[in-house]
């Protein structure tokens, strides 16, 4: 029989809203594609894009672009990552966690393209599948409206 897992401690208001604020104004690109973060667990991260005209890739269908679904994904990936390493240091403050971001970058994505993406809304999922010393893997999910996965991704990430 397999143990259950210890249940997991959830993030202090003040690390969420400080890795908001990395996430969401001073990462300025996020800003660009309109990507906010929903909701944030140790597990998972969930993020969402308003369609808008400046993410069209293709005008007949008003479809997303291609490369607002990969940089989204990988940016949803990224912060999985930030999630995971700040569950795994719950004992250092809030603040002192937020610094352990610095060195994080991608060192492969993949996307793999399922539908067209079109909607008004998409909603966008990652999770860390293992986080190493010096490398983390992700898995992503980009859905539409109706929530069907439009697109999936996985990535790794340097960490140290």
């Amino acid at each position: 029989m397999s143990k259950n897992p210890a249940p997991v401690k959830p993030f202090e208001p003040e690390f969420i809203a400080g890795l908001k604020s990395i996430f969401e104004e001073k990462i300025v690109f996020n800003q660009v594609l309109g990507l906010k973060i929903v909701s944030m667990a140790p597990e998972r991260v969930v993020g969402r894009i308003d369609m808008k005209p400046e993410l069209v890739g293709h005008f007949a269908y008003n479809r997303i672009h291609g490369g607002v679904i990969s940089a989204g994904l990988d940016a949803m990936g990224g912060l999985a990552v930030m999630a995971a390493i700040g569950a795994r240091h719950m004992d250092e403050e809030p603040l002192q966690r937020l610094h352990r971001f610095a060195k994080l970058g991608t060192i492969d994505l993949r996307i793999d393209y399922l539908r067209p993406g079109i909607g008004d809304h998409f909603e966008l999922r990652a999770e860390v599948l293992r986080l190493g010393s010096r490398v983390a893997t992700t898995r992503m999910e980009f859905l539409g409206p109706d929530g069907q996965t439009m697109s999936a991704g996985a990535a790794a990430y340097i960490v140290s």
